[in-house]
C-alpha cells in the first residue's frame, strides 16, 4: 500500500522546508518530548529497547531529521533518560519536582517549558510512545501552521469501529448505538470511519499554551494512515509494536544496508579481554553462549564472520583457533594492518565497505569502524571506538555485545526486505 499520508488542505502550497526557511527569521519552532521516569504501565518505558533503538530514540531521530526545529528538547526528571536523550541528538529540560507528580499533566509541563523557553514561539509535542513517526508527518503538519495560519494541528487515524453507550449492569437498562444505526450496518467500504486523535503528535502556539487551551483558536488536522499510528502504553502492546516499527518505522536519512560479512574482533568483542589461567597452566578464556548463538544466526542468514586478533591479543592462536572452530568461522591471528587486511579478503569477495560490518574495541580498529557499512563497539569499550562506531551496544564485551549487534544486522535486513517488498507492491500498483 502507498503511503497515503497527507494534510488536510490544498495542493498548490509551497514545501514545508520551504515555508520554514521563510520563517525562520521570525518564529522559533521547538520540538518537546516528555518523559518521566515514573512509568506506571511499563518502568522506564520510554528508553525501553524497542527493535534495538531506545523507544524515545525513534521519535527523536524523526524530529531531528527532519530539518525542520531550531531546537529539540526532552522534558525528563530522570538521569538515564537524559542521557539516551542526549546521545540522540537533543538538549534536555531538567523539568522540576512540581511537573513530575503522578497527577501532573501534559500541559503542566510544556507551560513550565515555556516560562523557561521566551524564544520558542511555536512547541510541537511529539509523543515518546510513537515510534513509527516520520520526518515526512512532522513537515506536512507544521507546514499547515506556518501556511496556512493554523494555531493548533494534532494527528489523528480514521477508525472504522462501530461505538456503543457503556452501561453499567446495575442500571439494569439496555445500551444504546452512538454512531451506527443497527439495521442499518454500513459496510466498510461504504463508510468513511471516525477520525481519533492517534497521540504521535500536537503543535500548538505558545499563546495557545500559556493560556492553557491548546486544541483552541484555528484548529485542524492531520491525518495519518493506521500503520504508522502506533501508541505503546501497556506490556501487551510491545511486541505488536516491535513487529509495526521494523515494518514501517523510520531508520534514518541513509539508504538501509545489507551485509555480506562482519569482521569480529576476538578479545574485546567476543571475549571480556579477561585471560584466565588455570593452577596448571592452561590459558582459558570466557564466551558468552549468547554471543555464538549471535554469530550462528548471522551464518543461517547467509552472512559469513570472521574472527580478528593481533599478535598483542592475549587470546593465543591457539585459543583464538578453538573459538573459530565453536563458532564455525574463520579467524585471522596476528593482524596489526587491520584496513589492509579487511580489505583484501573483501577484494577476494568482491565486496565494498557498505556490504562490511565491523565489531571492534581498540584504537587498531578505528578506521575499519569509520568504513565499515554497519559498525559497532561494545558498551565498554575506549572512547576511540564508540566515537568511531556507528551503532554503541548497551552489552560490554563478552556479555552480549556480539548478539546485540547481531540482533541490530538482522533487523536492519528485515527492514530493506520489507521495504524491497513494499516498492514492489507500490510499483504494481500502477
Amino acid at each position: 500500500m502507498a503511503d497515503k499520508s497527507k494534510p488536510v488542505s490544498g495542493t498548490n502550497t509551497p514545501s514545508a522546508q520551504d515555508s520554514i526557511k521563510d520563517w525562520s527569521n521570525r518564529r522559533h519552532i521547538a520540538a518537546l518530548i516528555l518523559a518521566r521516569g515514573g512509568s506506571k504501565g511499563i518502568p522506564l518505558k520510554n528508553i525501553k529497547l524497542l527493535a534495538g533503538v531506545p523507544l524515545i530514540g525513534w521519535v527523536l531521530r524523526a524530529a531531528v531529521d527532519s530539518d525542520l526545529f531550531d531546537s529539540v528538547w526532552v522534558s525528563t526528571d530522570h538521569d538515564e533518560i537524559e542521557k539516551v536523550a542526549k546521545a540522540w541528538g537533543a538538549q534536555v529540560h531538567r523539568r522540576s519536582l512540581e511537573v513530575s507528580q503522578d497527577s501532573s499533566s501534559s500541559l503542566d509541563t510544556m507551560q513550565e517549558f515555556v516560562r523557561q523557553r521566551p524564544e520558542v514561539d511555536v512547541i510541537c509535542h511529539i509523543q515518546a510512545t510513537s515510534p513509527c513517526l516520520h520526518p515526512r508527518h512532522l513537515r506536512e503538519a507544521l507546514q499547515m501552521i506556518l501556511d496556512q495560519g493554523y494555531d493548533s494541528v494534532f494527528s489523528v487515524v480514521r477508525r472504522h469501529q462501530f461505538r456503543w453507550e457503556e452501561v453499567k449492569q446495575a442500571e439494569g437498562r439496555c445500551s444504546k448505538p452512538l454512531n451506527i444505526d443497527p439495521s442499518k450496518r454500513p459496510r466498510r467500504q461504504d463508510w468513511d470511519g471516525e477520525l481519533c486523535e492517534n497521540g504521535s503528535f500536537y503543535i500548538n502556539t505558545r499563546e495557545l499554551i500559556e493560556k492553557g487551551v491548546p486544541q483552541m483558536g484555528k484548529v485542524t488536522y492531520y491525518e495519518m494512515p493506521p500503520e504508522y499510528s502506533v501508541d505503546i502504553d501497556v506490556d501487551i502492546d510491545w511486541p505488536v509494536a516491535e513487529q509495526r516499527v521494523v515494518r514501517y518505522g523510520y531508520f534514518g536519512k541513509e539508504e538501509l544496508e545489507v551485509v555480506n560479512l562482519l569482521f569480529c574482533s576476538v578479545s574485546g568483542c567476543l571475549t571480556d579481554g579477561q585471560l584466565y589461567i588455570s593452577l596448571s597452566g592452561e590459558e582459558m578464556v570466557s564466551i558468552n553462549s549468547r554471543d555464538m548463538m549471535g554469530i550462528h544466526m548471522l551464518q543461517k542468514d547467509g552472512v559469513e564472520v570472521i574472527l580478528i586478533s593481533s599478535k598483542e591479543d592475549p587470546v593465543s592462536k591457539t585459543l583464538a583457533d578453538k573459538l573459530a572452530g565453536h563458532a564455525g568461522c574463520k579467524v585471522m591471528h596476528g593482524v596489526e594492518q587491520r584496513q589492509a587486511v579487511v580489505e583484501r579478503l573483501m577484494k577476494e569477495r568482491g565486496l565494498v565497505w557498505k556490504k562490511v560490518a565491523y565489531l571492534g574495541t581498540d584504537i587498531l580498529d578505528v578506521s575499519c569502524l569509520n568504513l565499515a557499512g554497519l559498525s559497532a563497539a561494545p558498551g565498554d569499550a575506549p572512547a576511540e571506538a564508540l566515537n568511531a562506531a556507528k551503532y554503541n551496544c548497551r552489552s560490554p564485551a563478552g556479555r552480549g555485545a556480539v548478539r546485540e549487534f547481531t540482533e541490530h544486522i538482522l533487523l536492519l535486513k528485515k527492514k530493506a526486505k520489507s521495504k524491497m517488498d513494499q516498492d514492489r507492491i507500490d510499483r504494481m500498483s500502477f
